[in-house]
């Protein structure tokens, strides 16, 4: 199992290197490796399936032009997760500026032959989710859907680890009293 890890973190390394030198098929490799990740968290912060895909695109035009500046592969998903969350909210800030948001009461699609119970509960989730920030809704899409830790959290958003922390407990703590009422 160690094995099969240290050669995926040399194939990302590699794959890293030759994309940053302009090997479009070493970046295409990277692609298909984060995109399906990316695009969930994208859908989350946006609401929007379409504002997503536009948000990916475009954090994947940034990540061609950029993937010089990464360093180090283990940096790579952090620094990808929190480029698509900045074109997510670049997307929303458009939209708003030019166009009445129209939101989509079900982003994720659900589950077929799901209980009316967890379903109800399912729908009332994502109404409270829906309310919430931006900012938010990409703290939990990094903490849930990406599953960062609270080191990674910090250096994505720019406050400290126990802040990450305590700003994670405040909103999970928000959704459940929301949620119970």
């Amino acid at each position: 199992m160690e094995a099969t890890s240290r050669a995926a973190d040399g194939d990302l390394s590699s794959a890293l290197a030759s994309a940053a030198a302009g090997d479009e098929a070493a970046f295409a490799r990277i692609v298909a490796r984060y995109q399906e990740e990316l695009f969930s968290i994208a859908v989350l912060v946006t609401r929007d399936r379409s504002l997503a895909e536009d948000a990916v695109q475009s954090a994947w035009a940034i990540a061609w032009r950029k993937l010089g500046t990464i360093r180090s592969p283990e940096r790579l998903r952090p620094w990808l997760v929190s480029v698509t969350v900045n074109e997510c909210k670049q997307q929303l800030r458009k939209r708003r500026k030019h166009a009445d948001l129209e939101f989509i009461a079900d982003t994720v699609a659900a589950p077929r032959h799901v209980d009316p119970a967890t379903g109800v509960a399912g729908i009332d989730l994502r109404a409270a989710i829906e309310r919430l920030d931006p900012d938010d809704r990409a703290l939990l899409a990094m903490r849930y859907v990406a599953g960062f830790k609270a080191p990674e959290l910090a250096d994505a958003v720019g406050i400290t680890p126990a802040g990450v922390r305590t700003r994670l407990k405040r909103l999970l703590d928000g959704l459940r009293e929301e949620l119970d009422r």
